[in-house]
């Protein structure tokens, strides 16, 4: 079960099967994760106004990551994106809407669909095992993942907060590190489309060590991740 807001979605049956997408690259939502926007472009104002008078559900998905376009001159999208219910919802006073999504479940595009609004819609189908939240968490290799997130921190002179941390649950641990990670559309991808927690938390820590790698130490020597 995938408690979003006052919303329990516990099997299929809870679960759209055609929403709105935002294509935003460079933007990661994961389910349990929670993800701000700050909504200005009118269609997608339109959007949120269509989301918050039904299910309050759209879907997070990227461009396709090769730029391709469709002929009339939008993106194509990537196959995989993550659902989101709006949790919570502002008006900004200057015509902006700031909201938050909670990630229900991924899912994969099944079609776009020809509409009449200027915001897009897919037919899409779920990952309905994201509705279990938990299952594989105990497989994670924890203190490598926190490692690589310490080195990576040291190395850029940040900071964080280690009491939180290390009462977060595995789950919330590897999506919340994936979500805020600052890296690239291709490596979003990679850890949107993760198909387990595991292969989520060695994907990231395997793009870490790489990003370390490239930055090198201070002394130019390269860093290790053991």
């Amino acid at each position: 079960m995938v408690q979003a807001g006052n919303i329990n979605y516990t099997d299929e049956a809870h679960l759209p099967t055609t929403i709105p997408v935002f294509p935003l690259g460079g933007a990661l939502l994961l389910p349990g994760g929670q993800l701000p926007l700050n909504i200005f472009e009118p269609r997608y104002l339109k959007m949120i106004d269509h989301a918050m008078a039904s299910e309050r559900v759209i879907g997070m998905i990227q461009p396709r990551l090769d730029g391709a376009m469709k002929r009339e001159g939008e993106p194509l999208l990537c196959e995989v994106g993550c659902m989101g219910r709006i949790v919570s919802f502002a008006e900004s006073g200057d015509g902006r809407y700031i909201i938050s999504l909670h990630g229900i479940a991924r899912f994969r595009v099944l079609e776009e669909l020809t509409v009449r609004t200027p915001f897009r819609s897919c037919r899409v189908a779920a990952f309905l095992g994201d509705l279990d939240p938990g299952e594989g968490a105990g497989d994670v290799d924890r203190d490598g993942l926190l490692r690589a997130f310490r080195q990576y921190l040291e190395a850029n002179d940040m900071e964080a907060d280690w009491d939180s941390i290390a009462q977060a649950s595995n789950e919330t641990l590897v999506n919340a590190l994936s979500m805020m990670s600052p890296y690239g559309a291709a490596e979003k991808q990679a850890l949107l489309e993760a198909p387990d927690l595991k292969t989520r938390a060695e994907t990231l820590v395997a793009i870490t060590e790489i990003s370390l790698a490239r930055e090198g130490g201070d002394d130019g020597s390269t860093p290790t991740l053991q």
